[in-house]
């Protein structure tokens, strides 16, 4: 191959509904919230959110991330990924019924939700696996997209030569990524010259407490019931 070229990558564009293909289990849910429902929502996150952008540490390198973030969760549900300690910060009204909506539909708990805040199209997420010890063995990650449409790519973690996946979440969509997925697919969201509304993005996730967390958990659940 000639110095410099870059190989085509053959790209499937995934469609609403279920997809299993070669180890993936992906659903996308367009419309999971109404457009009055997305844009209050979004407009609360953007106004409320303490946004930062964290310093991470990826191959032994430090830099900025590219893109803003926040952690929001139950207490205990610490997450650690590329160097950062994440103690999550009490929930937001909105985020938590959000969250009911996506227990309710889905039938499945989540204590924790990973919130990224794309400004324009600089912004972006680098290839990676949601594969952390604390998210457990087949993690399900459930992402909500608000505001611009950006490019969701999908690519197989040891096979670099199979078919790429390819999304355009739509404002206010829903899409689950379960199964063994975060074992041989990586993803990320590239940058765009394009000009492109901001976007947030919500991923929801479970994170496998500390026994000692458990126990203080149960503990609340029995106190409130």
């Amino acid at each position: 191959m000639p110095p410099g070229h870059r190989s085509a990558h053959a790209v499937t564009m995934l469609q609403p509904g279920r997809t299993v293909l070669a180890g993936a289990d992906l659903e996308y849910l367009p419309g999971f919230l109404g457009p009055a429902d997305a844009d209050e929502l979004l407009a609360a996150l953007l106004a409320e959110v303490p946004w930062q952008r964290p310093v991470v540490q990826i191959f032994g390198r430090t830099f900025r991330s590219p893109r803003l973030a926040a952690w929001y969760g139950d207490t205990g549900a610490v997450y650690r990924y590329s160097g950062l300690v994440n103690e999550p910060l009490p929930w937001l009204p909105g985020l938590a019924v959000l969250r009911r909506q996506i227990e309710h539909r889905l039938g499945q708990t989540f204590n924790s939700v990973l919130l990224n805040f794309y400004r324009d199209g600089a912004d972006s997420m680098g290839w990676h696996r949601d594969q952390e010890p604390e998210l457990g063995e087949n993690p399900t990650i459930v992402s909500i997209s608000l505001g611009g449409i950006r490019r969701f790519v999908l690519q197989h973690s040891q096979q670099a030569d199979m078919t790429r996946l390819e999304l355009r979440p739509e404002h206010g969509s829903l899409l689950l990524m379960c199964g063994a997925t975060q074992h041989f697919w990586r993803h990320c969201v590239p940058k765009t010259r394009k000009v492109v509304a901001p976007r947030v993005n919500l991923t929801f996730r479970r994170i496998v407490l500390p026994v000692a967390a458990l126990d203080v958990e149960q503990d609340s659940v029995v106190a409130s019931g």
